[in-house]
């Protein structure tokens, strides 16, 4: 089975990605994409310890990832691929454009974005890179928790 969701979260593993979102998509195998995470043994370990047993997690650097895509949606397997930044999810987004639906989670404040709903701070420039992929017919929303409702990015501003 492909991949089902494609997440942006700047905490990557944790318990919403797990129980929230994993349980309701009988999610088998979490993708989690991030250079600097996979360059640390440290790092895999302590996202790991975070995932249930019968959830395989496999850690990439976002070249990596561009090059494993094909298997990783042809995987039996029920999958989600995690980023931790907008601009990886692009990168691997322009290398597949079947890369979607792409899920803004949390992403948290830092200087220079702006609260745009509760759990999602953006740049005046993330958010038009988010919009410009949409108009460019990617499949764009934000949405916490798979029971909150979600919100087209043509609709954050």
């Amino acid at each position: 089975m492909p991949l089902l969701l494609y997440r942006v979260d700047d905490r990557l593993i944790h318990g919403q990605v797990v129980v929230g979102w994993g349980r309701p998509l009988g999610i088998e195998l979490i993708v989690l994409v991030d250079d600097q995470v996979r360059a640390s043994e440290w790092e895999q370990d302590l996202y790991r310890m975070g995932v249930p047993e019968g959830i395989e997690v496999q850690f990439a650097s976002v070249a990596e990832a561009v090059a494993a895509l094909p298997a990783w949606q042809k995987d039996k397997r029920r999958g989600l691929l995690l980023t931790a930044d907008i601009e990886s999810m692009l990168a691997l987004r322009q290398a597949d454009t079947s890369v979607e639906p792409i899920n803004l989670g949390g992403l948290h404040h830092r200087p220079g974005r702006s609260e745009r709903l509760p759990y999602l701070y953006l740049s005046d420039q993330e958010l038009e890179r988010l919009q410009a992929a949409g108009r460019a017919g990617a499949s764009i929303s934000a949405q916490d928790v798979p029971t909150a409702p979600a919100v087209a990015i043509k609709a954050i501003g």
